[in-house]
């Protein structure tokens, strides 16, 4: 793919540009503390972007495009135990990892990947079926893994009328243009033994979008409600072996939906609502449970305006399509995203012509009317937000002392881009004793708003959060069994870790 494709992707996870080509961009990387220092412990990887341990010094670790897990032992590549025929065109391919949490007495590993349609690995938009991003459950035999379950299934794509010569008229012009971006990607375990999905929108704009009075101009797949093919834009939470937890937020609403269902299509909006832990999600590259007290943290990517910072409890609704970012900043958040205007391959805003920037509400309690309201949900304001986005890439807890007592409980972020004003950041946040808000020393964000003047603005009120530079794009963090800081850096081709010197 090349540079031009991959720049109409304003929040693209990394596309698709040669591996040798970002390792060139990137200058080694360094940490604000003199008393940390950064090793490479695997390079050469194919765009690695998730990766779940084993054992010490013994990890697995998937490539986005290659489609092939690898495991890794002593810093050495040891085999292919997995090679699945991905599409991996923008921000598809084969993405999230996890292992069961009863892990090796279970021996399930789940995975998050997008199907190509040949039969063989493709970076062609269209090369997918519309249920292409899937969640597969396989088996750790100690050498390979093998198929056992498909445990969900969501929308690959989206076609939109956005070559057009009229913007006030989104179908004035019949030529569609597809999108293969906004899948999410992200499977964790939470302490309650419970698997979360996060999907992004893909393009969609209904009911989990918070638009409610669809269809909307340009979608040939009908709307809103979320059946099949149109339940994006969530976290869905599933029991281990596939089934819905009864204590789901939605459960029961969706119950009484599918009980009354007269068409396949409600009833699959049924049933898919009561999977539902949360809504209105634009996309996410980043979610992480707390290992102090189990909440669920995640990163949300703007288009122009407010990336966030979020903690999700459950019938969370995040807000998106009718706001980023604090909901009494809806008029700034609108005006960015008009402003931004249009490109020749779409906007350069919202991106999906669907739902134009201009349909946004003026002010914050006409936003929150037209939300989606199911019983049990409830829209929050984000913990943190970036007035010009980042914007975020994967979340990691630091868990322990190994880095030093000072770093204990800290929250990670990191970057979703590698660019010559970016080469990849690392941001640091503190929790508070509840470990529900994040805290803050700089007075100007008490606001939890990092008010940078533009895009490539990092000086303006982020001093405080910066901890490492030159990290390019780093799409999973976890703490080891060593009790160092492990990166996956995507755009490097590296696992590193952070520890103290």
């Amino acid at each position: 793919m090349t540079l031009s494709i991959a720049s109409r992707v304003a929040s693209a996870l990394l596309a698709a540009l040669p591996a040798s080509l970002l390792h060139a961009q990137t200058p080694a990387p360094t940490m604000v503390d003199p008393a940390l220092t950064v090793d490479t412990v695997v390079a050469g990887l194919s765009q690695p972007i998730g990766m779940v341990f084993l054992g010490a010094d013994d990890f697995l670790v998937t490539e986005k495009s290659s489609g092939q897990v690898k495991r890794v032992q002593n810093g050495v590549v040891t085999g292919v135990v997995l090679d699945l025929a991905v599409n991996s065109n923008s921000e598809r391919g084969l993405l999230g990892i996890e292992k069961h949490p009863r892990f090796p007495v279970d021996p399930s590993i789940y995975i998050y990947w997008t199907e190509s349609s040949t039969g063989a690995d493709s970076i062609s938009v269209s090369q997918v079926p519309l249920l292409g991003n899937r969640v597969d459950r396989f088996v750790w035999d100690g050498s390979t893994l093998t198929y056992a379950q498909t445990l969900n299934r969501t929308r690959t794509f989206q076609e939109d009328l956005n070559l057009i010569t009229d913007p006030a008229n989104p179908t004035s012009n019949p030529a569609p243009f597809q999108r293969g971006n906004h899948n999410g990607g992200i499977v964790r375990f939470g302490p309650d033994g419970k698997l979360y999905v996060i999907y992004g929108d893909a393009g969609r704009r209904g009911l989990m979008q918070n638009v409610n009075n669809g269809p909307v101009a340009d979608d040939q797949f009908g709307g809103p409600l979320p059946d099949d093919a149109h339940a994006t834009g969530q976290i869905i939470r599933l029991n281990a072996d596939g089934t819905v937890p009864g204590d789901n937020p939605f459960f029961r609403y969706g119950a009484l939906l599918a009980a009354s269902a007269t068409t396949p299509e409600q009833t699959q909006a049924a049933r898919n609502i009561q999977k539902m832990f949360a809504i209105g999600v634009r996309n996410s590259i980043g979610m992480v449970f707390d290992p102090v007290r189990g909440g669920l943290w995640t990163a949300e990517n703007g288009g122009r305006a407010y990336d966030e910072i979020n903690y999700v409890e459950a019938g969370f609704n995040g807000g998106w399509v009718q706001v980023m970012g604090p909901i009494a900043r809806v008029a700034d958040y609108k005006a960015i995203e008009v402003a931004a205007g249009f490109g020749t391959a779409g906007p350069a805003g919202l991106q999906q012509l669907r739902f134009l920037p201009s349909s946004l509400a003026d002010d914050p309690i006409a936003a929150k009317n037209r939300m989606t309201r199911f019983k049990g949900s409830n829209y929050r304001d984000p913990q943190f937000s970036w007035r010009n986005v980042v914007p975020p890439g994967g979340l990691g807890f630091i868990r322990g002392n190994g880095l030093g007592a000072q770093y204990s409980g800290n929250l990670i972020v990191g970057s979703a881009v590698a660019q010559t004003a970016n080469r990849g950041h690392l941001y640091r946040f503190r929790l508070n004793g509840g470990r529900n808000h994040l805290e803050f020393t700089d007075p100007a964000l008490f606001d939890k708003v990092a008010d940078n003047l533009a895009r490539n603005d990092f000086t303006t009120e982020q001093a405080e959060l910066m901890w490492g530079q030159n990290f390019g794009v780093v799409t999973d963090i976890h703490t080891g069994p060593d009790g160092n800081l492990w990166l996956v850096g995507t755009s490097s081709g590296t696992v590193r870790k952070i520890r103290p010197l």
